[in-house]
């Protein structure tokens, strides 16, 4: 009998974020209260987000609308990492990253949950940034992923090739 596997991953959809900043920034380019404050917001490298404003709370306020754009388009905002806003010049500048994949002390801690409150004959296994889940029974494995589901952890989880 041939053992059944998923893998636990921790990915958010590049093309949503994008959507999502595109939406923020013209919603911001619209609205009164953001009417000659210099408010911006951009992307800056792969997976970093750069929000301007000319007072800390226009750039809270920026980073507000970033989160509800996101959630609007079903990205978690555990993948949000934002920084505090800084002062730079005259304007305020918030840098947010967008994490991706399972960090080793998280996996390790996944890897635990599962030894201790999993099913039987359930193995975990680390590879790089996610978790690969093999057991004998598909009824184990729906059990480990309703399991992983109940834990709240700093990351957002996906389970994915299912099989």
């Amino acid at each position: 009998m041939a053992d059944f596997s998923f893998d636990v991953v921790s990915k958010v959809d590049r093309q949503e974020v994008d959507n999502a900043l595109n939406q923020a920034a013209k919603e911001i380019a619209q609205r009164f209260d953001f009417k000659g404050v210099g408010a911006s917001i951009r992307w800056s490298g792969e997976l970093g987000v750069e929000i301007r404003a000319n007072s800390a709370e226009r750039a809270l306020a920026v980073l507000d609308v970033f989160k509800e754009k996101l959630i609007k388009r079903g990205v978690s905002l555990k993948a949000v990492d934002a920084a505090e806003p800084k002062a730079s010049g005259k304007e305020f500048r918030v840098d947010v990253t967008i994490k991706q994949g399972i960090g080793p002390e998280v996996a390790k801690k996944l890897v635990k949950i599962i030894k201790d409150e999993g099913p039987k004959g359930v193995q975990a296994q680390i590879q790089g940034d996610q978790l690969r889940v093999s057991g004998k029974k598909k009824d184990d494995l729906q059990a480990v992923i309703a399991l992983l589901k109940t834990k709240d952890l700093d990351v957002a989880l996906q389970f994915t090739n299912y099989r």
